[in-house]
């Protein structure tokens, strides 16, 4: 009777420390998110390319001009979410940039998506853009000409590369959703 009484209190006071850290985890995200919105924004995109460059660096992955381009929205997510923490009379103007930032990566990571979702015959059709990097593609062609050309991708943008559940750029439009979703939420509950 006492192992059965131990077993039960211990069965009690784990189920209740879980119910608690639950409830920690979802106050600490429900602070974070109501008062260091710029921060937690900022924070997150900077880890999510750090995370990416040193995936390359240690898995020995090469990025398509595509990932180049989703890096560079995360990058500037990150220093415009820094900027409406630092200089609080443009948070509105910071989050809809946000939003517009989301909003071409969620275009940028669902073309990429299209491209690895291809046939091998498809594959092969598609004109060898992403054969050039981005840097070499804008100051060959030019920014616009540059971008385009890697938006139209090629071969090596199809690659899976590497994968956790998801592949990158299908966590890459996770995320972009996610900052879509909560900029949007705090650009129509802002005071």
């Amino acid at each position: 009777m006492d192992i059965l009484s131990s077993m039960f209190f211990l069965y009690y006071r784990l189920k209740l420390s879980r119910k608690t850290m639950l409830n920690k985890i979802t106050n600490l995200i429900r602070t974070v998110y109501q008062n260091y919105f710029e921060l937690g924004a900022g924070f997150g995109a900077l880890i999510i390319v750090c995370m990416a460059i040193l995936m390359d660096k240690l898995l020995y992955l090469h990025a398509c001009p595509l990932c180049i381009m989703t890096r560079y929205l995360f990058l500037f997510i990150a220093i415009i979410s820094f900027t409406g923490y630092f200089f609080k009379r443009i948070r509105l103007l910071t989050r809809l940039l946000t939003l517009f930032l989301g909003l071409l990566g969620v275009v940028v990571n669902l073309r990429q998506i299209y491209i690895q979702n291809l046939s091998a015959e498809e594959i092969a059709q598609l004109a060898p853009n992403c054969g050039m990097p981005l840097e070499t593609q804008i100051e060959f062609f030019g920014f616009f000409q540059g971008i385009m050309n890697a938006f139209q991708g090629g071969p090596t943008c199809a690659e899976d590369g590497w994968r956790f559940i998801f592949n990158f750029s299908e966590w890459a439009l996770i995320f972009f959703i996610v900052y879509i979703t909560s900029a949007l939420f705090k650009i129509l509950t802002s005071r």
